[in-house]
């Protein structure tokens, strides 16, 4: 580098010298900002994650975790009791096309009517509408997004979620997890 080069660079300022200082009220202005913030983002956290579930009501069937495990299968276990989600297009309920009664899997309680499936092309049983007094539902924020959740009104095992894109004349898809429900055929009595 050539004489006119240094003595070029030592009349150029450094670059963090090039303002005024920060003053400590700014810093802690700053600082405050930052913490404030953080607080606000943690707090809104908090409150879209809050528990809105099921497990918060009483129910008329009430069995500690171990009676449910040893009642169910592992899977209605998994989905019924810790609201789990079974793989699409993997149950029997599917293709089921008789008249008759889709029950809770975990108490028998009579859920829907046949005549309320429809084929939604999600892979899961679906229904437009469920027997009176038969559900009941929830806020599920567990994947960043408000669904609303459907689960059992007497034992509140968790059936699936509810949806506003369904056929009349509800308007509503109620996605139910196949391992959650039984099947009675009509006419086929008490099992």
């Amino acid at each position: 580098m050539g004489q006119a080069g240094q003595e070029q660079l030592k009349t150029m300022p450094e670059p963090y010298e090039t303002g005024p200082k920060s003053t400590a009220i700014e810093t802690m202005t700053r600082r405050a900002w930052l913490v404030g913030g953080g607080c606000v983002a943690v707090l809104a956290g908090l409150w879209w994650m809050r528990d809105d579930s099921a497990d918060a009501a009483t129910f008329e069937i009430v069995k500690t975790d171990a009676e449910w495990r040893r009642l169910l299968k592992p899977e209605a276990y998994r989905v019924l009791r810790h609201e789990g989600t079974e793989r699409p297009y993997t149950s029997p309920l599917n293709a089921e096309k008789r008249k008759g009664t889709f029950a809770c899997a975990g108490c028998d309680l009579p859920l829907f009517a046949s005549e309320t499936k429809f084929e939604s092309g999600t892979g899961w049983p679906s229904f437009f509408k469920p027997l009176p007094d038969a559900v009941a539902t929830s806020k599920d924020r567990s994947l960043l997004i408000a669904r609303t959740e459907v689960h059992c009104r007497r034992c509140g095992g968790h059936l699936g979620h509810v949806f506003e894109d369904g056929p009349p004349p509800t308007g509503l898809r109620y996605c139910m997890n196949g391992v959650a429900l039984t099947f009675k055929p009509a006419g086929a009595g008490p099992a």
